[in-house]
């Protein structure tokens, strides 16, 4: 009977948790309502769960517990019963997989008016890079890395000059504006996420991943790596500032392109670059033209 007692109070204390607690979702701050409802659906199922096996076990306890003259009846199979059990299973797991995977079908169907802004990973800082004029990322590779081209972008390409770089600044936005992140990572596994965006998506070295989302909420985020990156991880923070398209033109205009950089790295720095780049034989690691 006190296991019983104890097990109710656990699914009582928890359901009151959930109800009552002071901390829940931040405010969404783009346009990723439906990974929302996604989580609300699993949540709803788990707890449903959660609850109705909690307090079925709980009611075996009391109803079955030993009695003088009762006498247990062994039941090493039923059919029926497992049928009834694999059914609901599936339909449970299946009401969990359905709207996520509606979310992520969406999540990474990105719309072609979307502007394409980078994002560089490595221990223990953020780094962006934004299209210029002609609106094209140039191609980058980690081959061209140097201190003077921390971002590895190939100097021999004609798209790349006019690329806006922020090294470890903020990432600034436009609002009510489609925004395609490609995400690249320099050393090991990081995340990119914003909570207020329900966006996140792993940086893996090698590759480069990418997702979409369109800012609905003017303001200053935070950005986290949600992947544990070594010692310094909980020091890779950065920040996400969400203004109106004027304002954004306005800050873009101040910032530094890789043609501007490359005019002021001194010659010897240059020879390297340009040596670097004569010296590859293999296509850069990625272009999105």
């Amino acid at each position: 009977m006190p296991v019983a007692v104890a097990i109710a109070m656990l699914v009582v204390g928890s359901v009151a948790f959930h109800l009552f607690s002071p901390w829940w979702r931040t405010p969404i701050a783009s346009n990723w309502g439906s990974i929302d409802s996604a989580l609300d659906v699993t949540l709803w199922i788990c707890a449903a769960a959660f609850v109705g096996l909690n307090l079925f076990m709980a009611w075996a306890l009391v109803k079955y517990r030993h009695r003088p003259g009762h006498r247990a009846h062994y039941e090493p199979e039923n059919s029926s019963l497992e049928k009834r059990l694999t059914f609901w299973t599936a339909i449970g797991i299946a009401g969990m997989l359905a709207p996520g995977l509606a979310a992520w079908g969406k999540y990474v169907s990105v719309p072609k008016e979307a502007t394409v802004i980078e994002a560089v990973g490595q221990q223990w800082q953020w780094s962006f890079r934004y299209p210029g004029p002609d609106g094209v990322l140039g191609a980058a590779g980690v081959k061209y890395i140097t201190p003077d081209n921390a971002l590895g972008l190939d100097p021999l390409d004609p798209f790349g000059r006019d690329d806006i770089l922020v090294e470890s600044g903020d990432l600034h936005l436009p609002l009510g504006q489609p925004v395609k992140i490609v995400l690249r990572s320099k050393d090991v596994l990081h995340d990119f996420y914003v909570p207020e965006f329900r966006a996140k998506m792993d940086l893996v070295p090698g590759i480069v991943t990418y997702f979409w989302m369109t800012p609905t909420k003017a303001g200053t985020f935070d950005i986290l790596c949600a992947e544990l990156c070594g010692t310094g991880h909980h020091e890779m923070r950065g920040k996400v500032v969400v203004e109106t398209p004027k304002a954004f033109a306005a800050w873009q205009a101040q910032q530094s392109s890789f043609g501007q950089i490359l005019a002021e790295a001194p010659p010897a720095a240059m020879s390297i670059l340009l040596i670097k780049a004569n010296a590859c034989i293999v296509p850069p690691s990625w272009s999105i033209r």
